[in-house]
């Protein structure tokens, strides 16, 4: 027997990014993963259990950079897909601040289908690297409400700021 439900179907247009760098993957990735350190798990356990108020834990669960993005999840894919006979080097990460997640949470609770945001690299046969995402702002906007979709275009500014922070270019979509 089916539980009762009501369906609702919600088309969602999205802006994937692609920026292929002529940096060697390698270097992208471990410039990557300095500047969006992994999320302080221990440190945000020992907040929770203090009870920390939302101004100390958001300060204190906020990456360093002018973004604020920590990294949540991160999977090197490389051995695995090797044996479905791909050997391209890709990492996948899903990256996030806080606060804005948080912001919008209390709007909707569907908006953490969404955030974290994933990005994902892999190397290109000429030696570069691709650096996939897709623009918060694009999904955000989904939900028709106000407050969230800022948050998806604060989002889209944080962004930006982080690939300016990694040397690579602003896209276009994310400047505003």
């Amino acid at each position: 027997m089916a539980l009762p439900a009501t369906e609702r179907i919600v088309p969602v247009p999205v802006n994937r990014i692609e920026l292929e760098a002529a940096v060697a993957f390698g270097t992208l990735r471990r410039a990557f993963e300095a500047e969006v350190p992994p999320l302080d798990v221990a440190h945000l356990r020992e907040l929770l259990s203090q009870g920390a108020d939302w101004r100390r834990l958001t300060l204190e669960t906020a990456g360093p950079g002018i973004h604020r993005f920590v990294r949540f999840w991160t999977e090197h894919p490389t051995p695995l897909m090797r044996v479905g006979g791909a050997d391209i080097p890709s990492a996948v990460y899903l990256i996030g601040d806080y606060a804005t997640a948080a912001r919008m949470f209390r709007h909707d609770a569907g908006t953490l289908l969404y955030t974290p945001l994933r990005v994902e690299l892999h190397a290109t046969r000429g030696g570069g690297t691709v650096l996939s995402v897709d623009q918060p702002s694009s999904r955000l906007g989904s939900f028709g409400n106000n407050k969230v979709t800022q948050a998806g275009f604060e989002l889209d500014r944080m962004l930006g700021d982080l690939l300016e922070e990694l040397d690579l270019p602003r896209p276009s979509v994310l400047r505003r």
